[in-house]
């Protein structure tokens, strides 16, 4: 295996994205690019986020995305489950977004594409290697990966950030945003709140380098 390459949170900044992606130096044969999630909401170009990371696996990298809180959420919305939790959490940024791409206001019926419908169907909850566990928000202590509950993953923070628990390997993850990543024993945390007009943040493993834009 060669490096890793995981990204924080993105919100909808593409801007921020693009740049980022332009400082690293991945080897398409070798290296992974993993995203802990939260590519929506908040930020303004959420549809030009998530078309390029789908271009990215076409493209010949090898790329896992995690699910984050968000995605759950436009996926209830998108079912009908719940409608009001993701629109007052940044998501008519992200249909705005689809409705711009597509030449059509408020009032006209919004298709979100197929490949993307797609893409947020196969996103994973988690990610492991030998060294590192990946999730989206984090873990609760003292329950076996493939024990815990989605929710968690998705929405944890407190009582997985300020644990010192060892999870047997240190975990990388985003969801609650740092000004700074957030380093200890046994946990990385990566977003650096990039919707805030902060940092969208990458580490590069197992050199436990960072880069931010």
């Amino acid at each position: 295996m060669g490096k890793i390459f995981a990204i924080g949170d993105i919100h909808g900044c593409f801007d921020k994205l693009h740049t980022l992606m332009a400082l690293l130096e991945v080897n398409k044969e070798k290296d992974i690019l993993i995203f802990l999630g939260d590519y929506i909401d908040r930020g303004p170009q959420s549809m030009d986020v998530v078309e390029y990371l789908i271009h990215l696996s076409q493209d010949g990298y090898h790329t896992i995305f995690l699910k984050g809180n968000h995605e759950a959420m436009l996926q209830d919305y998108l079912s009908g489950q719940d409608k009001t939790i993701f629109l007052l959490s940044g998501g008519t940024n992200t249909l705005d977004s689809y409705r711009q791409h597509q030449h059509i206001d408020r009032f006209q019926n919004l298709i979100i594409p197929p490949s993307h419908i797609k893409f947020f169907q196969s996103l994973r909850l988690f990610y492991e290697t030998d060294s590192y566990m990946f999730v989206h928000a984090g873990l609760v202590p003292k329950v076996p990966l493939n024990q815990q509950q989605e929710k968690d993953l998705l929405w944890i923070r407190d009582p997985f950030i300020h644990s010192t628990h060892d999870f047997g390997k240190t975990v990388i993850f985003g969801h609650t945003p740092f000004k700074e990543p957030f380093v200890t024993k046994n946990k990385i945390g990566i977003d650096t709140g990039a919707v805030y007009d902060n940092k969208l943040t990458c580490i590069e493993l197992p050199a436990q380098k960072f880069y931010s834009v």
